[in-house]
Formats: structure tokens, sequence, C-alpha cells
């Protein structure tokens, strides 16, 4: 029987995943409109980054929470918040690409990144080590 937190995970990951085949058709209808036959970069970088994110989701962090020995809201959670960080990471993608100001947010970037950066380092790799950590107490 999969565990309720896991359907959540796979639910979320199929959510990412359908919107970015939303994304690839908005890259599609760029690159048909452009004359170097391309979309914004942050279009392309939104695109692929969300179809790695909804596979990330579903082919890692689904199994690592479904034999995880950790109590369901401790994985939920975890895996809650690295999702929530795919989600947070794509949306500034889609933003950059809606805004059409930059072509890489590294040089031109703003005074806040840093801690926007700092927040998806430790959600991310936090929420990942807490799952694999509970994955490893259980099944090794």
């Amino acid at each position: 029987m999969i565990r309720q937190e896991t359907a959540w995970v796979l639910f979320a990951a199929g959510v990412i995943f359908l919107a970015s085949l939303f994304l690839g058709v908005w890259k599609w209808q760029q690159s048909m409109s452009s004359p170097e036959g391309t979309a914004h970069r942050y279009v392309d970088v939104a695109h692929i980054s969300g179809l790695m994110y909804s596979f990330a989701t579903s082919a890692v962090l689904a199994p690592l929470v479904q034999f995880s020995g950790w109590p369901s809201a401790v994985n939920a959670t975890a895996a809650a918040v690295v999702i929530g960080m795919f989600v947070v990471t794509v949306s500034n993608y889609v933003r950059l690409a809606i805004e059409r100001r930059t072509d890489n947010q590294m040089r031109d970037r703003k005074t806040g990144l840093r801690g926007v950066r700092d927040a998806l380092i430790i959600g991310e790799i936090g929420g990942t080590v807490v799952l694999l950590t509970g994955f490893a107490s259980a099944q090794l």
C-alpha cells in the first residue's frame, strides 16, 4: 500500500510535470515566432528545470518518502519543503521570462538574492537529507 504522503508527493510531481508541459507550449510558441527560432532564455530554463524537478520528485523524493522510517509528518514536511523550493525556483524563472529584462539573473542580480539562495540551499538539501536519512534508517 502506498503511504498517504507518498501519494501527495507523486501528485505534486504530476502537477509540476503538467505545468512544465504548458511551459513547453510557451517555449514552442516563442521559438516559432522568433527570427532566431529560439525562446527567451528563461522560458527555456523554466521548461527544462520544471521537467527535471518533476522527475526528481517522482523518481527520487517519492521513493525516499515511501520507504522512510520517519513518521508521516516528518516525511510530509521534508518533502513539502523540497517541492516548495522547486516550485519557487521554476516560478522565478517564469517571472524572469515574463519580464524579459535579463538573460542572466546572476549578472543582473538584485540585493535580496542571497537570502533566497540560502533558503533554497537549506530547504532543498536539508529536506533531502531528512528524507535520505529516514530511508537509510529503515532500509539499510
